[in-house]
Protein backbone atom coordinates (compact mmCIF):
# COMPACT_ATOMS: atom_id res chain seq x y z
CA UNK A 1 0.00 0.00 0.00
CA UNK A 2 1.21 3.62 -0.72
CA UNK A 3 2.16 5.92 1.76
CA UNK A 4 2.52 9.71 2.55
CA UNK A 5 5.78 10.69 3.14
CA UNK A 6 4.32 12.31 6.92
CA UNK A 7 2.34 8.82 7.41
CA UNK A 8 5.82 7.02 6.94
CA UNK A 9 7.45 9.32 9.33
CA UNK A 10 4.54 9.06 11.68
CA UNK A 11 4.64 4.93 11.96
CA UNK A 12 8.09 5.44 13.60
CA UNK A 13 6.48 7.47 16.63
CA UNK A 14 6.67 5.49 19.67
CA UNK A 15 3.48 7.18 21.75
CA UNK A 16 4.17 8.29 25.49
CA UNK A 17 3.10 6.37 28.52
CA UNK A 18 2.12 6.63 32.36
CA UNK A 19 4.75 5.46 34.40
CA UNK A 20 2.47 3.01 35.81
CA UNK A 21 1.72 0.98 32.16
CA UNK A 22 5.37 0.69 31.49
CA UNK A 23 6.21 -2.28 33.02
CA UNK A 24 4.27 -4.41 36.06
CA UNK A 25 1.28 -2.84 36.82
CA UNK A 26 -0.27 -2.86 40.75
CA UNK A 27 -3.74 -2.40 40.87
CA UNK A 28 -4.85 -0.16 43.75
CA UNK A 29 -9.03 -0.41 44.48
CA UNK A 30 -10.45 2.91 45.70
CA UNK A 31 -13.64 3.86 47.24
CA UNK A 32 -16.93 2.77 46.23
CA UNK A 33 -19.15 4.82 43.50
CA UNK A 34 -22.93 5.59 42.73
CA UNK A 35 -24.09 7.55 39.84
CA UNK A 36 -24.39 10.77 38.57
CA UNK A 37 -28.20 10.99 39.24
CA UNK A 38 -31.05 8.97 39.89
CA UNK A 39 -29.38 6.21 41.83
CA UNK A 40 -31.84 3.99 42.72
CA UNK A 41 -33.47 3.85 39.53
CA UNK A 42 -29.75 2.49 38.16
CA UNK A 43 -29.20 0.50 40.92
CA UNK A 44 -32.19 -1.55 40.18
CA UNK A 45 -30.96 -2.04 36.66
CA UNK A 46 -27.70 -2.72 37.06
CA UNK A 47 -27.50 -4.60 40.11
CA UNK A 48 -24.49 -6.46 39.64
CA UNK A 49 -21.94 -3.68 37.93
CA UNK A 50 -23.58 -0.86 40.69
CA UNK A 51 -21.49 0.84 43.34
CA UNK A 52 -17.97 -1.20 41.95
CA UNK A 53 -15.03 0.99 43.64
CA UNK A 54 -12.69 2.98 41.36
CA UNK A 55 -9.17 1.86 39.99
CA UNK A 56 -6.16 3.41 39.80
CA UNK A 57 -2.49 2.45 38.34
CA UNK A 58 1.00 1.70 39.94
CA UNK A 59 4.38 0.86 39.51
CA UNK A 60 3.95 -3.00 41.03
CA UNK A 61 6.46 -5.83 40.84
CA UNK A 62 6.75 -8.61 37.93
CA UNK A 63 4.32 -11.09 38.55
CA UNK A 64 5.27 -13.82 35.00
CA UNK A 65 3.27 -13.99 32.45
CA UNK A 66 -0.62 -14.28 32.75
CA UNK A 67 -2.72 -17.58 31.42
CA UNK A 68 -3.94 -16.97 28.23
CA UNK A 69 -6.63 -14.43 26.75
CA UNK A 70 -8.28 -13.35 23.71
CA UNK A 71 -9.88 -10.33 23.12
CA UNK A 72 -12.52 -8.88 21.07
CA UNK A 73 -12.76 -5.01 19.94
CA UNK A 74 -14.99 -2.99 18.76
CA UNK A 75 -15.66 0.62 16.70
CA UNK A 76 -18.66 1.82 17.55
CA UNK A 77 -20.08 5.33 16.47
CA UNK A 78 -18.68 7.97 14.21
CA UNK A 79 -15.38 8.19 13.97
CA UNK A 80 -12.42 10.07 15.72
CA UNK A 81 -8.46 10.44 15.64
CA UNK A 82 -6.82 7.94 17.67
CA UNK A 83 -8.73 5.15 17.08
CA UNK A 84 -6.23 3.19 15.62
CA UNK A 85 -3.98 4.04 18.51
CA UNK A 86 -5.90 2.79 21.35
CA UNK A 87 -6.31 -0.97 19.55
CA UNK A 88 -2.28 -1.01 19.12
CA UNK A 89 -2.44 -0.03 22.96
CA UNK A 90 -4.85 -3.13 23.70
CA UNK A 91 -2.45 -5.31 21.52
CA UNK A 92 0.92 -4.16 22.74
CA UNK A 93 -1.13 -4.68 26.14
CA UNK A 94 -2.04 -8.34 25.34
CA UNK A 95 0.82 -9.29 24.60
CA UNK A 96 2.98 -7.99 27.24
CA UNK A 97 0.97 -9.80 29.61
CA UNK A 98 1.02 -13.36 27.68
CA UNK A 99 2.52 -13.76 23.92
CA UNK A 100 0.13 -16.24 23.25
CA UNK A 101 -3.33 -13.85 24.03
CA UNK A 102 -4.87 -12.83 20.85
CA UNK A 103 -7.00 -9.78 19.85
CA UNK A 104 -9.81 -9.86 17.32
CA UNK A 105 -11.27 -7.14 15.68
CA UNK A 106 -15.31 -7.44 14.92
CA UNK A 107 -15.93 -5.11 11.55
CA UNK A 108 -17.96 -2.47 11.09
CA UNK A 109 -18.98 -2.29 14.52
CA UNK A 110 -21.04 -3.86 16.55
CA UNK A 111 -23.10 -5.26 14.48
CA UNK A 112 -19.97 -7.41 13.35
CA UNK A 113 -20.61 -8.87 17.02
CA UNK A 114 -23.97 -9.88 16.22
CA UNK A 115 -23.18 -11.21 12.78
CA UNK A 116 -19.98 -12.89 13.51
CA UNK A 117 -18.21 -11.06 11.35
CA UNK A 118 -14.24 -10.50 12.64
CA UNK A 119 -10.93 -10.65 11.97
CA UNK A 120 -7.53 -11.59 13.81
CA UNK A 121 -5.50 -8.98 14.52
CA UNK A 122 -1.33 -9.52 13.97
CA UNK A 123 1.42 -7.82 14.34
CA UNK A 124 1.51 -6.82 10.32
CA UNK A 125 -1.92 -5.56 10.56
CA UNK A 126 -1.34 -3.23 13.50
CA UNK A 127 2.02 -1.69 12.59
CA UNK A 128 0.77 -0.50 9.28
CA UNK A 129 -1.91 1.30 11.22
CA UNK A 130 -0.52 2.83 14.28
CA UNK A 131 -0.22 6.58 14.89
CA UNK A 132 -2.86 6.92 12.01
CA UNK A 133 -6.13 8.35 11.74
CA UNK A 134 -9.48 6.75 10.84
CA UNK A 135 -11.27 3.65 11.82
CA UNK A 136 -10.91 1.55 8.76
CA UNK A 137 -8.62 -0.87 10.38
CA UNK A 138 -11.85 -2.93 11.11
CA UNK A 139 -14.92 -0.26 10.56
CA UNK A 140 -17.42 1.45 12.69
CA UNK A 141 -21.21 1.13 12.71
CA UNK A 142 -23.81 2.45 14.66
CA UNK A 143 -26.06 -0.73 15.44
CA UNK A 144 -27.25 -0.61 18.74
CA UNK A 145 -26.51 -3.63 21.62
CA UNK A 146 -29.88 -3.81 23.27
CA UNK A 147 -31.66 -6.79 22.77
CA UNK A 148 -31.19 -10.11 24.52
CA UNK A 149 -30.71 -11.94 21.02
CA UNK A 150 -27.85 -9.49 20.03
CA UNK A 151 -26.27 -10.23 23.36
CA UNK A 152 -26.57 -14.57 22.72
CA UNK A 153 -25.29 -14.03 19.28
CA UNK A 154 -22.03 -12.27 20.90
CA UNK A 155 -21.71 -14.73 23.30
CA UNK A 156 -21.41 -17.43 20.38
CA UNK A 157 -19.38 -16.52 18.78
CA UNK A 158 -16.95 -15.52 22.16
CA UNK A 159 -17.12 -19.12 23.12
CA UNK A 160 -15.88 -20.15 19.42
CA UNK A 161 -13.29 -17.84 19.28
CA UNK A 162 -12.18 -18.42 23.25
CA UNK A 163 -12.95 -15.02 23.56
CA UNK A 164 -13.02 -13.81 26.94
CA UNK A 165 -13.49 -10.19 27.07
CA UNK A 166 -14.58 -7.19 24.61
CA UNK A 167 -13.77 -3.44 24.63
CA UNK A 168 -16.39 -1.47 22.81
CA UNK A 169 -14.82 1.81 21.98
CA UNK A 170 -17.57 4.49 21.52
CA UNK A 171 -19.12 7.35 22.61
CA UNK A 172 -21.45 7.48 25.48
CA UNK A 173 -24.42 5.75 24.11
CA UNK A 174 -21.96 3.15 23.06
CA UNK A 175 -20.78 2.85 26.35
CA UNK A 176 -24.16 2.71 28.10
CA UNK A 177 -24.46 0.02 25.57
CA UNK A 178 -21.01 -1.44 26.84
CA UNK A 179 -22.48 -1.38 30.30
CA UNK A 180 -25.76 -3.42 29.44
CA UNK A 181 -23.82 -5.82 27.78
CA UNK A 182 -21.18 -6.43 31.13
CA UNK A 183 -24.62 -6.78 32.99
CA UNK A 184 -25.89 -9.37 31.30
CA UNK A 185 -22.93 -11.16 30.75
CA UNK A 186 -22.39 -11.06 34.37
CA UNK A 187 -25.85 -12.06 35.15
CA UNK A 188 -25.73 -14.99 32.98
CA UNK A 189 -22.10 -16.13 34.19
CA UNK A 190 -20.67 -16.24 30.66
CA UNK A 191 -17.71 -15.52 32.07
CA UNK A 192 -16.76 -12.75 28.91
CA UNK A 193 -15.89 -9.58 30.97
CA UNK A 194 -16.84 -5.87 28.58
CA UNK A 195 -14.84 -2.75 29.00
CA UNK A 196 -15.37 0.16 27.28
CA UNK A 197 -12.78 3.64 25.99
CA UNK A 198 -13.77 7.10 26.15
CA UNK A 199 -14.45 8.67 22.18
CA UNK A 200 -16.37 11.32 20.54
CA UNK A 201 -14.49 14.28 19.21
CA UNK A 202 -17.79 16.06 20.57
CA UNK A 203 -16.31 16.47 23.75
CA UNK A 204 -19.12 15.60 25.82
CA UNK A 205 -18.26 12.58 27.20
CA UNK A 206 -16.09 13.78 29.96
CA UNK A 207 -15.91 13.96 34.00
CA UNK A 208 -13.85 14.12 36.73
CA UNK A 209 -12.49 10.61 35.87
CA UNK A 210 -12.72 10.96 32.22
CA UNK A 211 -11.18 14.14 31.92
CA UNK A 212 -11.47 14.42 27.66
CA UNK A 213 -12.57 12.39 25.05
CA UNK A 214 -10.36 10.82 22.72
CA UNK A 215 -10.33 12.43 19.06
CA UNK A 216 -11.26 15.56 20.52
CA UNK A 217 -7.82 17.50 20.60
CA UNK A 218 -7.07 15.99 16.74
CA UNK A 219 -10.31 17.26 15.86
CA UNK A 220 -10.46 20.87 17.60
CA UNK A 221 -6.62 21.79 15.56
CA UNK A 222 -8.16 21.22 12.62
CA UNK A 223 -11.11 23.07 12.67
CA UNK A 224 -9.07 26.10 14.07
CA UNK A 225 -6.39 25.32 11.17
CA UNK A 226 -9.39 25.92 8.63
CA UNK A 227 -10.45 28.95 10.56
CA UNK A 228 -7.48 30.43 11.10
CA UNK A 229 -7.33 29.91 6.98
CA UNK A 230 -11.00 31.76 6.67
CA UNK A 231 -9.70 34.34 8.89
CA UNK A 232 -7.01 35.05 6.77
CA UNK A 233 -8.78 35.06 4.33
CA UNK A 234 -11.81 37.34 5.10
CA UNK A 235 -9.44 40.00 6.73
CA UNK A 236 -7.60 39.91 3.27
CA UNK A 237 -10.69 40.26 1.35
CA UNK A 238 -12.43 42.68 3.91
CA UNK A 239 -15.78 41.70 2.19
CA UNK A 240 -17.51 38.78 3.54
CA UNK A 241 -19.01 37.02 6.58
CA UNK A 242 -18.41 33.53 7.34
CA UNK A 243 -20.35 31.34 9.24
CA UNK A 244 -19.29 28.62 10.20
CA UNK A 245 -21.39 25.54 12.00
CA UNK A 246 -18.89 23.25 13.72
CA UNK A 247 -19.89 19.53 14.56
CA UNK A 248 -20.84 18.96 17.93
CA UNK A 249 -24.11 16.84 18.47
CA UNK A 250 -25.14 17.72 21.84
CA UNK A 251 -22.56 19.84 23.40
CA UNK A 252 -20.36 22.94 22.23
CA UNK A 253 -17.20 22.03 23.41
CA UNK A 254 -15.84 22.05 20.00
CA UNK A 255 -17.03 26.09 19.33
CA UNK A 256 -16.12 26.70 22.16
CA UNK A 257 -12.15 25.66 21.99
CA UNK A 258 -12.16 26.64 18.67
CA UNK A 259 -13.25 30.20 19.50
CA UNK A 260 -10.29 29.92 22.30
CA UNK A 261 -8.02 29.35 19.77
CA UNK A 262 -9.09 31.49 16.99
CA UNK A 263 -11.03 34.42 18.37
CA UNK A 264 -13.91 35.21 15.91
CA UNK A 265 -15.80 38.27 16.33
CA UNK A 266 -18.96 36.52 17.65
CA UNK A 267 -19.47 33.08 18.89
CA UNK A 268 -22.44 31.42 19.56
CA UNK A 269 -22.69 28.79 22.84
CA UNK A 270 -26.10 26.69 22.54
CA UNK A 271 -26.05 26.12 26.73
CA UNK A 272 -25.71 30.08 27.19
CA UNK A 273 -28.56 30.41 24.73
CA UNK A 274 -30.94 27.70 26.73
CA UNK A 275 -29.65 29.54 29.98
CA UNK A 276 -30.66 32.48 29.36
CA UNK A 277 -33.87 31.33 27.33
CA UNK A 278 -32.83 32.95 24.11
CA UNK A 279 -35.14 33.78 21.17
CA UNK A 280 -34.10 32.56 17.58
CA UNK A 281 -35.38 36.60 17.03
CA UNK A 282 -32.34 37.88 19.72
CA UNK A 283 -29.85 35.68 18.77
CA UNK A 284 -30.61 37.05 15.21
CA UNK A 285 -30.33 40.81 16.29
CA UNK A 286 -27.16 40.11 18.54
CA UNK A 287 -25.21 39.07 15.22
CA UNK A 288 -26.96 41.50 13.13
CA UNK A 289 -25.83 44.19 15.72
CA UNK A 290 -22.01 43.26 15.69
CA UNK A 291 -21.88 43.57 12.24
CA UNK A 292 -23.23 47.00 12.54
CA UNK A 293 -21.23 48.06 15.03
CA UNK A 294 -17.74 46.66 12.80
CA UNK A 295 -19.72 48.23 9.64
CA UNK A 296 -19.21 51.62 11.37
CA UNK A 297 -15.36 51.24 11.44
CA UNK A 298 -15.53 49.87 7.25
CA UNK A 299 -15.04 46.47 8.52
CA UNK A 300 -17.49 44.93 6.68
CA UNK A 301 -15.83 40.99 7.21
CA UNK A 302 -15.93 38.49 10.00
CA UNK A 303 -16.06 34.88 10.96
CA UNK A 304 -19.10 33.37 13.21
CA UNK A 305 -19.55 30.38 14.74
CA UNK A 306 -22.14 28.05 15.19
CA UNK A 307 -22.49 24.77 17.23
CA UNK A 308 -24.13 22.05 15.53
CA UNK A 309 -26.73 21.71 17.87
CA UNK A 310 -27.71 24.89 18.42
CA UNK A 311 -31.58 24.89 17.23
CA UNK A 312 -32.24 22.38 19.86
CA UNK A 313 -31.25 24.79 23.11
CA UNK A 314 -32.84 27.56 21.56
CA UNK A 315 -36.43 27.32 23.69
CA UNK A 316 -39.00 27.54 21.19
CA UNK A 317 -37.17 25.23 19.08
CA UNK A 318 -36.10 22.69 21.84
CA UNK A 319 -40.05 21.92 21.97
CA UNK A 320 -40.68 21.92 18.77
CA UNK A 321 -37.88 19.61 18.31
CA UNK A 322 -39.43 17.34 21.19
CA UNK A 323 -42.55 17.01 20.61
CA UNK A 324 -41.26 16.10 16.50
CA UNK A 325 -38.97 13.31 18.12
CA UNK A 326 -42.01 12.20 20.09
CA UNK A 327 -44.34 12.41 17.40
CA UNK A 328 -42.02 10.50 14.63
CA UNK A 329 -39.99 8.27 16.78
CA UNK A 330 -39.64 4.52 15.15
CA UNK A 331 -43.26 2.35 15.78
CA UNK A 332 -45.50 5.43 16.01
CA UNK A 333 -48.64 5.05 14.56
CA UNK A 334 -48.43 9.22 13.36
CA UNK A 335 -44.50 8.04 12.23
CA UNK A 336 -45.99 5.50 9.75
CA UNK A 337 -48.65 7.98 8.91
CA UNK A 338 -45.94 10.46 7.73
CA UNK A 339 -44.17 8.41 5.67
CA UNK A 340 -46.83 7.20 3.67
CA UNK A 341 -47.44 11.18 2.87
CA UNK A 342 -46.21 11.79 -0.86
CA UNK A 343 -45.41 15.34 -0.92
CA UNK A 344 -43.59 17.98 1.44
CA UNK A 345 -46.50 20.21 1.28
CA UNK A 346 -48.58 17.43 2.82
CA UNK A 347 -46.11 16.36 5.48
CA UNK A 348 -46.05 19.53 6.27
CA UNK A 349 -49.64 20.04 6.79
CA UNK A 350 -49.98 16.88 8.66
CA UNK A 351 -47.31 17.93 11.04
CA UNK A 352 -48.74 21.35 11.62
CA UNK A 353 -52.09 19.72 12.33
CA UNK A 354 -50.36 17.42 15.13
CA UNK A 355 -48.07 19.61 17.04
CA UNK A 356 -49.18 21.64 20.06
CA UNK A 357 -50.50 24.87 19.09
CA UNK A 358 -47.11 27.00 19.97
CA UNK A 359 -44.96 24.45 18.05
CA UNK A 360 -46.97 24.77 15.03
CA UNK A 361 -46.93 28.40 15.04
CA UNK A 362 -42.97 28.03 15.47
CA UNK A 363 -42.99 25.20 12.02
CA UNK A 364 -44.85 27.02 9.84
CA UNK A 365 -43.18 30.15 10.78
CA UNK A 366 -39.77 28.25 9.36
CA UNK A 367 -37.97 28.51 5.71
CA UNK A 368 -39.28 25.36 4.00
CA UNK A 369 -35.80 23.72 3.67
CA UNK A 370 -35.64 24.07 7.43
CA UNK A 371 -38.78 22.91 8.57
CA UNK A 372 -38.28 19.41 5.70
CA UNK A 373 -34.94 18.93 7.58
CA UNK A 374 -36.55 18.78 10.94
CA UNK A 375 -38.79 16.03 9.77
CA UNK A 376 -35.95 13.75 8.28
CA UNK A 377 -35.18 10.07 9.90
CA UNK A 378 -34.39 10.29 13.31
CA UNK A 379 -30.67 8.81 14.47
CA UNK A 380 -30.60 5.32 16.19
CA UNK A 381 -31.14 6.58 19.30
CA UNK A 382 -35.08 8.28 18.19
CA UNK A 383 -33.26 11.97 17.41
CA UNK A 384 -33.65 14.52 15.01
CA UNK A 385 -30.06 14.83 12.48
CA UNK A 386 -29.12 18.36 13.75
CA UNK A 387 -26.06 18.23 11.24
CA UNK A 388 -28.44 17.76 8.59
CA UNK A 389 -30.18 20.84 9.51
CA UNK A 390 -28.46 24.37 8.08
CA UNK A 391 -28.59 25.90 10.84
CA UNK A 392 -25.89 28.33 9.64
CA UNK A 393 -28.27 28.79 5.99
CA UNK A 394 -30.95 29.72 9.06
CA UNK A 395 -29.34 32.13 10.64
CA UNK A 396 -27.65 34.44 7.09
CA UNK A 397 -30.90 34.63 6.12
CA UNK A 398 -32.84 35.97 8.93
CA UNK A 399 -29.85 38.14 9.50
CA UNK A 400 -29.76 39.48 6.05
CA UNK A 401 -33.54 40.28 7.08
CA UNK A 402 -32.54 41.59 10.22
CA UNK A 403 -30.02 44.02 8.34
CA UNK A 404 -32.71 45.32 5.45
CA UNK A 405 -34.63 46.21 8.65
CA UNK A 406 -31.66 47.98 10.20
CA UNK A 407 -30.60 50.19 6.82
CA UNK A 408 -34.56 51.46 6.34
CA UNK A 409 -33.71 52.30 10.29
CA UNK A 410 -30.52 54.35 9.64
CA UNK A 411 -28.94 52.20 12.07
CA UNK A 412 -26.70 50.18 9.74
CA UNK A 413 -25.08 51.49 6.93
CA UNK A 414 -22.43 48.83 5.35
CA UNK A 415 -22.61 45.96 3.14
CA UNK A 416 -23.31 42.13 3.98
CA UNK A 417 -22.19 39.22 2.18
CA UNK A 418 -22.17 35.83 3.31
CA UNK A 419 -20.41 32.73 3.18
CA UNK A 420 -21.54 29.21 5.09
CA UNK A 421 -19.22 26.36 5.86
CA UNK A 422 -19.95 23.42 7.96
CA UNK A 423 -16.88 21.79 9.33
CA UNK A 424 -17.66 18.30 10.40
CA UNK A 425 -15.83 15.15 8.67
CA UNK A 426 -12.62 17.10 7.89
CA UNK A 427 -11.54 16.69 11.61
CA UNK A 428 -13.02 13.28 12.38
CA UNK A 429 -10.27 10.83 10.54
CA UNK A 430 -7.17 13.70 11.08
CA UNK A 431 -3.99 11.52 11.89
CA UNK A 432 -4.11 12.13 15.90
CA UNK A 433 -1.93 14.30 17.23
CA UNK A 434 1.30 13.99 19.57
CA UNK A 435 -1.78 14.21 22.86
CA UNK A 436 -4.33 11.88 21.15
CA UNK A 437 -1.41 9.35 20.21
CA UNK A 438 -0.71 8.91 23.34
CA UNK A 439 -3.71 9.17 25.27
CA UNK A 440 -5.47 6.81 23.16
CA UNK A 441 -2.23 4.61 23.23
CA UNK A 442 -2.51 4.80 27.06
CA UNK A 443 -6.30 4.16 27.24
CA UNK A 444 -5.74 0.86 24.97
CA UNK A 445 -2.97 -0.06 27.64
CA UNK A 446 -5.30 0.64 30.25
CA UNK A 447 -8.10 -1.41 28.54
CA UNK A 448 -5.98 -4.41 28.77
CA UNK A 449 -4.45 -4.22 32.11
CA UNK A 450 -8.13 -4.57 33.78
CA UNK A 451 -8.97 -7.17 31.27
CA UNK A 452 -6.23 -8.63 32.92
CA UNK A 453 -7.17 -8.30 36.09
CA UNK A 454 -10.74 -9.63 35.72
CA UNK A 455 -12.46 -6.26 35.54
CA UNK A 456 -15.81 -5.88 33.76
CA UNK A 457 -18.46 -2.57 33.25
CA UNK A 458 -15.23 -0.59 33.34
CA UNK A 459 -14.34 2.43 31.24
CA UNK A 460 -10.74 3.03 30.79
CA UNK A 461 -9.56 6.13 32.58
CA UNK A 462 -6.54 8.30 31.92
CA UNK A 463 -5.78 11.65 34.00
CA UNK A 464 -3.83 14.52 34.75
CA UNK A 465 -3.47 15.04 31.33
CA UNK A 466 -1.92 18.24 31.30
CA UNK A 467 1.13 16.89 32.67
CA UNK A 468 3.73 15.20 30.85
CA UNK A 469 2.65 11.67 29.98
CA UNK A 470 4.75 9.94 32.09
CA UNK A 471 3.17 12.04 35.25
CA UNK A 472 -0.38 10.73 33.71
CA UNK A 473 -2.89 8.64 36.14
CA UNK A 474 -4.11 5.34 34.66
CA UNK A 475 -7.10 3.50 35.82
CA UNK A 476 -10.64 2.42 35.55
CA UNK A 477 -14.12 3.91 36.23
CA UNK A 478 -17.17 2.02 36.66
CA UNK A 479 -19.79 3.00 33.76
CA UNK A 480 -22.84 2.95 35.92
CA UNK A 481 -21.05 5.83 37.94
CA UNK A 482 -21.73 7.76 35.02
CA UNK A 483 -25.32 6.86 34.64
CA UNK A 484 -28.69 8.97 34.47
CA UNK A 485 -32.37 8.57 33.27
CA UNK A 486 -33.12 10.11 30.14
CA UNK A 487 -35.95 10.19 27.63
CA UNK A 488 -35.02 8.22 24.40
CA UNK A 489 -37.39 7.05 22.25
CA UNK A 490 -40.60 8.32 24.19
CA UNK A 491 -39.21 6.11 27.68
CA UNK A 492 -36.63 6.97 29.93
CA UNK A 493 -33.71 4.99 29.82
CA UNK A 494 -30.40 4.09 31.35
CA UNK A 495 -27.48 6.23 29.47
CA UNK A 496 -24.33 8.17 30.18
CA UNK A 497 -24.47 11.81 31.44
CA UNK A 498 -23.73 14.41 28.64
CA UNK A 499 -21.20 17.05 29.42
CA UNK A 500 -22.20 20.03 28.62
CA UNK A 501 -20.26 23.26 28.75
CA UNK A 502 -20.44 24.82 32.37
CA UNK A 503 -21.21 28.38 32.29
CA UNK A 504 -19.86 29.03 35.48
CA UNK A 505 -16.59 27.17 34.94
CA UNK A 506 -12.87 28.89 33.50
CA UNK A 507 -12.96 28.08 29.90
CA UNK A 508 -16.71 29.47 29.06
CA UNK A 509 -15.58 32.64 31.04
CA UNK A 510 -12.52 33.18 29.38
CA UNK A 511 -14.55 33.74 25.96
CA UNK A 512 -16.95 35.85 28.22
CA UNK A 513 -14.72 37.94 29.19
CA UNK A 514 -13.32 38.86 25.68
CA UNK A 515 -15.75 38.53 23.61
CA UNK A 516 -16.61 41.71 23.32
CA UNK A 517 -13.66 42.93 22.19
CA UNK A 518 -13.10 39.96 19.88
CA UNK A 519 -16.68 41.29 18.38
CA UNK A 520 -15.64 45.01 17.47
CA UNK A 521 -11.93 44.68 17.28
CA UNK A 522 -9.74 42.05 14.64
CA UNK A 523 -8.22 39.98 17.00
CA UNK A 524 -7.91 36.65 14.76
CA UNK A 525 -5.58 34.04 15.87
CA UNK A 526 -4.04 31.72 12.96
CA UNK A 527 -3.34 28.38 14.77
CA UNK A 528 -1.53 26.90 11.59
CA UNK A 529 -1.30 22.82 10.70
CA UNK A 530 -1.28 20.30 13.27
CA UNK A 531 2.43 19.85 14.33
CA UNK A 532 3.92 16.66 14.81
CA UNK A 533 7.40 17.20 14.89
CA UNK A 534 9.17 20.12 16.35
CA UNK A 535 9.23 21.71 20.14
CA UNK A 536 6.64 20.11 23.28
CA UNK A 537 5.12 23.47 23.82
CA UNK A 538 3.97 23.61 20.00
CA UNK A 539 3.86 19.61 19.66
CA UNK A 540 2.17 18.30 23.08
CA UNK A 541 0.63 21.21 23.90
CA UNK A 542 -3.22 20.22 25.24
CA UNK A 543 -6.31 21.89 24.44
CA UNK A 544 -7.01 25.52 25.79
CA UNK A 545 -10.07 23.78 27.67
CA UNK A 546 -7.86 21.39 29.40
CA UNK A 547 -5.15 24.15 30.91
CA UNK A 548 -8.10 26.41 31.93
CA UNK A 549 -10.17 23.98 33.13
CA UNK A 550 -6.91 22.42 35.50
CA UNK A 551 -5.77 26.53 35.89
CA UNK A 552 -2.30 25.95 34.00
Amino acid sequence: MAISALQFERSKYAPKLPKALQGPVKVVVGKETESVADQEEIQKLFPNTYGMPLITFEEGADTGSLPVMNVGVILSGGQAPGGHNVISGIYDGLKKLNPENKLYGFLGGPGGLVDHEYMELTDEIIDEYRNTGGFDIIGSGRTKLEEEAQFDKGVEICKELNINALVVIGGDDSNTNACVLAEYYLQKETGIQVIGCPKTIDGDLKNEMIETSFGFDTAIKVYSELIGNIMRDANSAKKYWHFIKLMGRSASHIALECALQTRPNVTLISEEVAEKEQTLAEIVDYIANVIARRAEDDHNFGVILVPEGLIEFIPEMKTLITELNDLLAEGQQSANEFKALVTDAEKRTYVIGKLSETSSKVFASLPEGIAKQLTLDRDPHGNVQVSKIETEKLLIEMVDVRLAEMTEEGTYKGSFSAQNHFFGYEGRCAAPSNFDADYCYSLGATASVLIGNGKTGYMSSVRNTTKPADKWIAGGVPITMMMNMERRHGHMKPVIQKALVELDAAPFLKLAENREQWAVETSYVYPGPIQYFGPTEVCDATTKTLELEQGK
